[in-house]
C-alpha cells in the first residue's frame, strides 16, 4: 500500500534556481515535454514526402485525419472549420498522454494539475470563441444570467475531475492487478483495456464535451 500512494504521488523529477527562488518541476511537466517533443517529431517523419496518391502510413493518418473532422465538424457544424485545429490538437495530446504509460512512464494526466490546466484551457477556448463570433458586450451580457455563471464554475470542473479520475482509476487497477494477479495473459488483457481503450476513450470524450460546449458558444441565437 505505501509502494501504490508513492507511486500515486505526484513527484519532483528537478529544480530550477533562479535569483534565489527555486522552481519544482514534477514528473508530469517533464513527461509533457517529452509528448511534445515526441509528437513534433512524428508530425516530420509522417509528413515528410506526403505522395499525391496516398499509400501505407500516410492512407491511415489521412483516414484518422478526416475521421477527426468528421466527428467534430458533426458537432460544431460548417462554421466551427476553424477551430478544428485547436480541437483536434487536443485529442491528440490527451490521446498521447494517456498512452505513454505503455512505455513505462506515468501518465501526467494522472496529475490533477494537468487535468485541471487542461479544462482551464479549454473553457477559456470555448469563451473565446463566444466572444469571437458574438462579440465582447453579448459575453458581458451573458455572464449576467446565473445558469452561465454556473456554467464557468461546473463545466471545468467535471472535465477536470473526469479525465484525472478515470485515468488515475485505470492507473489504480492496473497495478493492483500486476501485484496481485498473476495469471499468464490477465495484465495484458487488462492493459489492452484500461491503458489502450480507456485512454483513448477519455480524450474522446473530453474532446467531445469541450466541443459540445463550443457549439453552444457559436450557435445562431
Amino acid at each position: 500500500m505505501d509502494n501504490m500512494m508513492e507511486e500515486l504521488s505526484s513527484k519532483t523529477a528537478f529544480t530550477i534556481h533562479i535569483l534565489g527562488h527555486s522552481i519544482p518541476i514534477a514528473d508530469s511537466c517533464v513527461v509533457t515535454w517529452i509528448i511534445m517533443g515526441a509528437i513534433v517529431l512524428l508530425s516530420i517523419i509522417f509528413t515528410h514526402k506526403l505522395k499525391k496518391v496516398p499509400t501505407g502510413s500516410q492512407c491511415i493518418l489521412e483516414g484518422i485525419a478526416e475521421w477527426l473532422d468528421k466527428f467534430l465538424l458533426d458537432i460544431l457544424g460548417h462554421k466551427g472549420k476553424k477551430y478544428l485545429p485547436f480541437l483536434k490538437t487536443l485529442i491528440i495530446y490527451i490521446a498521447f498522454a494517456n498512452l505513454i504509460g505503455l512505455f513505462g512512464f506515468v501518465p501526467p494526466t494522472k496529475d490533477i494539475n494537468v487535468t485541471a490546466a487542461l479544462a482551464g484551457i479549454a473553457i477559456i477556448f470555448v469563451q473565446m470563441t463566444f466572444i469571437i463570433e458574438k462579440g465582447l458586450l453579448k459575453w458581458l451580457k451573458s455572464l449576467l444570467n446565473p445558469i452561465n455563471l454556473l456554467d464557468l464554475i461546473t463545466r471545468p470542473l467535471s472535465l477536470c475531475m473526469r479525465l484525472f479520475g478515470n485515468v488515475l482509476g485505470a492507473f489504480v487497477v492496473m497495478e493492483l492487478i500486476k501485484k496481485g494477479i498473476c495469471a499468464i495473459g490477465v495484465p495484458v488483457i487488462a492493459s489492452a483495456y484500461f491503458d489502450i481503450f480507456d485512454g483513448l476513450l477519455q480524450a474522446y470524450v473530453f474532446v467531445f464535451l469541450t466541443s459540445l460546449y463550443t457549439s453552444e458558444a457559436i450557435e445562431e441565437e
